[in-house]
């Protein structure tokens, strides 16, 4: 089946594939089939070198090199766009709430003995660490570790905002 339909489009098969892997690129969010069309019209670039009847370039080896560049060109592709900084979005931290709080000011809302307690922003209580304070007392966020936030004491002379 695979030689036949090889043998029908001809020499014209991997650009065929290939076009239609950059439209669904093109169609579809993100950079993934990008590389599959690349590896596919560099198998059709070196099928036209080689020709259709050559006696080692059987349809086999056509997907074995399909596959071989396909991993080279995702590996590749991947590192080119993250060494460029394409890969980080405009808001890296959407999925972690925590950590989209750090800087934020938030209130004691049950005091931070033996290095825990809970701490209100805005209408929301988070478990916090951080040193010992009483209720009521004025924080940071400065970090977070899952939806635990680490919380220092707010400087003196700031006003507690907790919106």
């Amino acid at each position: 089946m695979i030689h036949s339909i090889l043998q029908e489009t001809g020499i014209w098969t991997w650009w065929i594939a290939g076009a239609i892997l950059v439209v669904i690129e093109v169609l579809a969010p993100g950079t993934f089939f990008l590389w599959f069309g690349l590896a596919a019209f560099a198998v059709g670039g070196l099928t036209m070198i080689f020709g259709m009847e050559s006696a080692f370039w059987t349809w086999q080896a056509q997907l074995f090199a399909f596959a071989l560049l396909a991993i080279i060109f995702v590996v590749a592709g991947r590192k080119f766009l993250h060494s460029r900084g394409y890969d980080r979005g405009d808001q890296p931290d959407l999925n972690e709430r925590g950590k989209q709080l750090v800087g934020r000011m938030a209130v004691v809302s049950q005091a931070i003995t033996g290095g825990s307690g809970r701490v209100r922003i805005g209408d929301t209580t988070w478990r916090a660490t951080g040193p010992d304070l009483e209720e009521g007392a004025g924080v940071v966020v400065v970090g977070a570790d899952a939806a635990t936030l680490r919380v220092e004491p707010q400087p003196a002379g700031s006003a507690v905002q907790t919106g």
